[in-house]
């Protein structure tokens, strides 16, 4: 897709890893931010390879990250909330980008039939315990048969995704004809990502190739007969990604400015209906 991007939006750091910088240059088809250069294939794991990368590991080794997993668990009960009106007898899940499996063990523990994907090994690790080694690398992702999913959810996962037409084709192929496919993104086009601009945690370039809005994410997944039936706030995540723009920008935490500007940003998009992330619902056409 990066042949159609021509139009540069921001030139943004790596914050968490290298240091280096990227610039977000908008795709003339769908509208969407595309983090360029892109990292080769083979080169792309190296980003991930830091203690505070949260997502692929259990630790709590100070407030920042005990309250991450708070709120997190407290997620856990919305998501199965979600996910459970969307199901069929069979209660087939499955969690792309699981992280270290909590989703799933939640799953698990009322009645569903749980798969995941994770390319890290050290989070793979810790998810299979909890699933009785339930997950498996990407490339199990072709290994499934067609039509096994009730419900496949993705969270704050896409954005990684480097072939993402073809991920997004078997996505649509794995799901059942009444499946519904759960997609949470981070939005460019909140207060939070505007006020912060450049610093804004949510670009995490080069580890988010993609950066989506409500619009742009609609043309992208009209594209291959998919709908979106229903939106859904994260509200958490505009205080979460505020508190770590604070750090970017400052160097510190800065817990009262970064709280308010997440009440800020979740108080205008209850008007502007762009918050700092979405839950997308997407069913066949």
């Amino acid at each position: 897709m990066n042949k159609d991007s021509n139009q540069t939006h921001l030139k943004v750091k790596d914050y968490a890893v290298s240091g280096e910088v990227f610039e977000l240059c908008k795709n003339s088809e769908f509208g969407f931010l595309e983090t360029s250069p892109q990292p080769a294939s083979e080169k792309l794991p190296e980003y991930y390879i830091s203690e505070d990368y949260i997502s692929h590991t259990d630790s709590k080794r100070n407030v920042f990250e005990s309250v991450y997993h708070m709120v997190r668990w407290l997620s856990l009960k919305k998501k199965l909330n979600l996910i459970n009106r969307w199901t069929s007898k069979e209660k087939n899940l499955l969690d792309v980008g699981c992280g270290t499996g909590d989703f799933l063990q939640t799953a698990k523990q009322n009645n569903w039939v749980v798969s995941g994907i994770e390319p890290n090994e050290q989070a793979r690790k810790i998810a299979n315990k909890k699933t009785n080694h339930a997950v498996f690398k990407t490339e199990a992702l072709a290994k499934f048969e067609p039509s096994s999913f009730d419900v496949i959810t993705l969270w704050h996962v896409l954005e990684h995704l480097p072939d993402l037409e073809n991920h997004i084709t078997a996505f649509k192929q794995l799901l059942k004809p009444s499946g519904t496919l759960i997609i949470a993104l981070p939005n460019y086009k909140s207060y939070d990502a505007k006020y912060y601009k450049q610093f804004w945690a949510a670009y995490d370039v080069p580890r988010h190739l993609w950066h989506f809005d409500k619009l742009s994410f609609s043309k992208l997944i009209s594209k291959y007969d998919l709908k979106i039936v229903n939106h859904k706030p994260m509200w958490f995540d505009a205080f979460y990604v505020s508190l770590l723009s604070e750090k970017y920008k400052s160097g510190k935490m800065n817990i009262i400015t970064g709280i308010w500007i997440g009440l800020v940003s979740n108080l205008k998009s209850l008007s502007s209906k762009e918050p700092s992330s979405l839950i997308y619902v997407i069913k066949k056409n």
